[in-house]
C-alpha cells in the first residue's frame, strides 16, 4: 500500500505517541509519514470547561481524516468523545501505559503533607472532585497547557502541586519529577486514560488491515468498558466520571465506576465483573446501577454549573 500518513497534534506528547505509532509500523514494513495538525485544544488558553471539552483536541485530525488529508489519527484515548464519527473507526488500541495519576509538588511535599489551603491544579473535575474528598481543605486550581508549561506554572509558585497522567510523563521520561503515585483507591483514572485510540476511515480496509496489527485485545476491552460506561451516563468529558476496566489473571473484565459531585461532597460507585467479550454491556450495567444510585443527577448539576 502507499504511504500511511498519520495526523498529530503538535504537542511533544501528541508526537511521541504517533511517533511511537510510526515506528510499530515500520517494524512491519509500512511506510508511514507524520502531518501535524493544530486542533483548537492547541490554541485556546481558557479552561476546559469554558470551551467545552467534547472533541477538543480530535475535531480538527478527524476532519483531516475524512477528507483523505491523513489515514490515521493517534489520539490519547481519554480525549476522543464515545459518540462516534459517521465515516470513522476506531482501529485498533494498543497496549495501555499505566493509568494512574500522579503529584508533582514543590518540595517534594507528598499529597498528605500538603497545608491547609495549598493550591493544587488540575484541568480535571475528575481529579479535582476526588481530591476534595481525600482533602477538603484543599484549593482545587484550573490549570491548562501541556505537560511543559504546567511543570513551568509549578515551578513558578503559580501552584504548591499539580496532578499529572503518569502515563505522559512516562512516554516523555520525566518520571524523576513524580513527587508520588496517587493511590488507584482514591483517585480513579480517566476513561481510557494511559490508551491510544488508532483511528481511521470505515471504508479504508488496508489502512484498517495494518492498524489491527496494533490492537492489543485486553486493553481494547478495557477502554470500551470504559467508554460504553460513559456513555451510558451521558456524561461527556466535563462531568466528574472516573472509571478502570481490567482483565484479571483469571480472564474476567473487572470494571470500577465513580461519579462525583464537583465539590466531591457526594459519590456513587461500583463494580460489575464479567467476559471480556460483553466489555460494552459491563460498562452499560455498572452506568445503569449508578443511575439508580442517583448518578444521573449529579451529572446534571455538574453541567449545570458549568460555564
Amino acid at each position: 500500500m502507499s504511504t500511511i500518513r498519520i495526523g498529530t497534534r503538535g504537542s511533544k506528547l501528541a508526537v511521541w505517541q504517533a511517533e511511537w505509532i510510526a515506528g510499530r509500523l515500520k517494524q512491519r514494513g509500512y511506510d508511514v509519514e507524520i502531518v501535524l495538525i493544530s486542533t483548537r485544544g492547541d490554541v485556546s488558553t481558557e479552561s476546559l470547561r469554558v470551551v467545552g471539552g467534547q472533541g477538543l483536541f480530535t475535531k480538527e485530525i478527524q476532519r483531516e481524516l475524512l477528507s483523505a488529508s491523513v489515514d490515521v489519527a493517534v489520539h490519547s484515548l481519554k480525549d476522543l468523545p464515545t459518540i462516534p464519527v459517521p465515516g470513522l473507526s476506531l482501529a485498533a488500541v494498543p497496549e495501555r501505559e499505566t493509568t494512574a495519576d500522579c503529584l508533582i509538588s514543590r518540595g517534594n511535599v507528598s499529597f498528605e503533607d500538603l497545608p491547609a489551603g495549598a493550591r493544587v491544579g488540575t484541568g480535571s473535575s475528575r481529579r479535582g472532585a476526588q481530591l476534595l474528598v481525600w482533602r477538603p481543605e484543599l484549593v482545587i486550581a484550573d490549570i491548562r497547557g501541556n505537560v511543559d508549561s504546567r511543570l513551568r506554572k509549578l515551578e513558578e509558585g503559580q501552584f504548591d502541586a499539580i496532578v499529572l497522567a503518569a502515563a505522559g510523563l512516562t512516554r516523555l521520561k520525566l518520571t524523576q519529577c513524580i513527587t508520588e503515585q496517587l493511590p488507584e483507591e482514591r483517585i480513579l483514572p480517566a476513561i481510557g486514560q494511559g490508551a491510544l485510540g488508532l483511528e481511521c476511515r470505515s471504508d479504508d480496509a488496508e489502512t484498517q488491515a495494518a492498524l489491527v496489527q496494533l490492537n492489543d485485545p485486553k486493553s481494547q476491552a478495557e477502554v470500551l468498558a470504559e467508554r460504553a460506561f460513559l456513555a451510558s451516563l451521558l456524561a461527556g468529558c466535563l462531568a466528574p466520571v472516573a472509571a478502570i476496566g481490567r482483565v484479571n489473571p483469571d480472564g474476567q473484565l473487572s470494571l470500577r465506576g465513580r461519579v462525583l459531585s464537583i465539590d466531591g461532597k457526594r459519590v456513587v460507585e461500583g463494580r460489575v465483573v464479567g467476559n471480556p467479550k460483553s466489555a460494552e454491556m459491563l460498562g452499560k450495567q455498572l452506568a445503569d446501577e449508578l443511575i439508580g444510585q442517583g448518578a444521573a443527577e449529579l451529572i446534571a448539576i455538574a453541567k449545570e454549573n458549568s460555564p
